[in-house]
């Protein structure tokens, strides 16, 4: 049986990841700040599923567990999915938020990459998947902070991904995996917050849909995946030609806002998602 690590796995997001990996077979061990809900989680993700606490910017402890679960026969995939965002101006957010943004989403997704690399690559075999971000490949208006942070996870996802094969080691895969908004806790309290408008300018996804997106990935590893696709062309517009987005940014913006008051009638209504 093979066997997978997802962190941030208390709920949300990754509580969706590891069920579809305990559907798909994998002997999951879900991780997550909160012990308790990462228990909760491992009740849902198949039989034989475990569950701990983990601060993924505690690198020992990153290193530890996947020791750990490289013994019961090897480590097979390990998913970075623990994130913070926070929502504002840049210069209006202090010191210990920015840290805070930062060391969960980039030096959480270093860490257990790092982590994961170790017994992976002594057993020629392995796959580190890292979620990100739609906010890892713009730059986000109204989430400046997070949004660096995940260019940070992005850069050092596909870096090291090309470092491996640059020293010859081809059986281990690192893939970076980008979606839109995601209707999670994350978001739950920013319905009404102007400055998470970029959250709900395109396609608003459920866990489950981005968990399915993660089942395939790993059935045909890639090194970026972004969901849905036409996304990462209009963004990337955007991003290769900044004064014209300046121009357009109050449409944008204004366009967004009017989504997210839609979802936030939808969702209200109970008629998202269905």
């Amino acid at each position: 049986m093979p066997s997978a690590v997802v962190t941030g796995a208390g709920g949300g997001l990754g509580r969706a990841i590891a069920r579809e990996l305990g559907d798909r077979g994998y002997l999951v061990h879900a991780t997550d700040l909160d012990p308790t809900a990462a228990a909760e989680t491992a009740t849902q993700a198949g039989p034989g599923a475990q569950s701990s606490g983990l601060d993924v910017r505690d690198e020992a402890a990153c290193r530890a567990l996947a020791a750990e679960a490289a013994r019961g026969g090897g480590l097979d995939l390990w998913i970075n999915n623990a994130g913070v965002l926070v929502t504002g101006n840049s210069w209006e957010q202090d010191e210990p938020t920015r840290r805070l943004m930062l060391d969960v989403n980039v030096m959480g997704t270093m860490n257990g990459t790092v982590a994961a690399l170790e017994p992976m690559i002594a057993a020629g075999r392995g796959h580190v998947i890292n979620v990100i971000s739609l906010a890892g490949i713009v730059a986000a208006p109204g989430e400046v902070s997070y949004s660096a942070s995940k260019h940070a996870a992005i850069a050092f996802t596909l870096g090291t991904l090309f470092d491996l094969r640059r020293s010859g080691i081809k059986g281990v895969e690192i893939s970076a995996i980008c979606p839109d908004g995601a209707w999670t806790p994350m978001l739950a309290d920013k319905l009404d917050d102007p400055d998470a408008a970029g959250s709900f300018s395109g396609q608003l996804l459920t866990a489950e849909r981005i968990a399915r997106e993660v089942d395939e990935l790993i059935q045909r590893p890639r090194p970026l995946v972004i969901v849905p696709r036409w996304r990462g062309v209009q963004l990337r517009l955007l991003d290769l030609f900044p004064r014209l987005t300046l121009r357009l940014l109050p449409l944008a913006l204004a366009d967004a806002r009017r989504k997210q008051r839609r979802y936030r009638k939808l969702i209200e209504a109970g008629k998202w998602p269905k």
